[in-house]
């Protein structure tokens, strides 16, 4: 008897639970719900199944604002908005004080690698889930990247002190930077930090008289860099790193561009441009000119 009256006590509880409910929910619209999930899926994106290995060519233009809203209405033919559309960046790039990991890249050296920490959240918290990166390329000058998910502070103590205390994983990944490390004599440090705004795309599944090609096309603007205070935690400010008109997209596909999506490139006069976010925040820090370059251009092979 004891057992029964708990049993129907819990299901009269829940019963009143769900009618509080019920009448709590005309006090929401659909839109403040609908809102309040995708927030939520935002903020907790780590949930769904994590791509630790990419492999794919990435090629850059340069676009206009004045030019955009045409582009945009020529692409939508082809694609759609990705799951998550609008984000923005914050990107810390671990080097040495002397620059030596850009450098290298720069010369050619050691697959053109790069290491950054990233994060999609406007404000990170120390215990948010943010991602470390390394960035390669082959030398059939296809892009490799790997990356992990850990916290900010896990994160920093790994790449300058070594230091992982159970939170980091991937094998495979901790010895890459491990011989990192070795190579610049551990002296890697956060060096420059990058933010800009982001607008993503990805092929629709099904277009009529075409393969599928896992196209995925981004446009960022308002990109800002700064060599100081170079942290997540201290805001987006810095200074531009291109002009306020000028917006850089990136094409990432697989393979060869399709047909349709070249078309579009010749229909808006858009010529493939040989430009790095971090090389060019490294030149303008250091007071040396940079800016995107056409591949085809003499010397822009110097460019990475």
């Amino acid at each position: 008897p004891r057992v029964r009256r708990q049993r129907q006590m819990c299901i009269r509880d829940r019963a009143l639970l769900g009618d509080k409910l019920l009448r709590l929910v005309p006090l929401f619209s659909w839109e403040l719900l609908y809102g309040f999930v995708s927030y939520l899926k935002k903020e907790f994106f780590m949930v769904k199944q994590l791509e630790t290995r990419f492999k794919r060519i990435e090629t850059k233009y340069v676009v206009s604002k004045d030019n955009l809203e045409d582009l945009l209405a020529d692409l939508k033919e082809y694609l759609v908005e990705d799951d998550y559309p609008t984000s923005t960046i914050s990107n810390i790039y671990f080097d040495t004080d002397n620059f030596d990991v850009i450098q290298d890249a720069l010369d050619g050296n050691h697959r053109q690698e790069k290491i950054r920490m990233r994060t999609y959240l406007a404000n990170p918290k120390i215990d948010s889930k943010v991602f470390l990166e390394v960035k390669a390329k082959d030398d059939e000058g296809i892009g490799h990247k790997f990356r992990l998910v850990s916290t900010p502070l896990a994160i920093t103590n790994l790449m300058t002190d070594g230091k992982n205390h159970g939170q980091i994983t991937d094998r495979q990944l901790l010895q890459d930077i491990h011989l990192l490390r070795q190579r610049y004599d551990e002296g890697l440090k956060p060096r420059m930090y990058i933010y800009y705004d982001r607008f993503s795309m990805k092929e629709k599944e099904t277009i009529q008289g075409y393969a599928y090609n896992k196209v995925r096309v981004t446009l960022d603007q308002n990109l800002t860099y700064r060599d100081e205070d170079v942290s997540l935690f201290k805001g987006n400010h810095g200074f531009p790193l291109l002009d306020e008109d000028t917006i850089i997209m990136e094409i990432k596909a697989p393979g060869k561009k399709p047909d349709w999506l070249q078309a579009i490139l010749d229909k808006h006069g858009l010529e493939e441009q040989k430009f790095s976010k971090y090389s060019c925040a490294y030149h303008k820090s250091q007071g040396l000119d940079y800016g995107p370059h056409p591949v085809q251009e003499k010397g822009a092979s110097a460019y990475v």
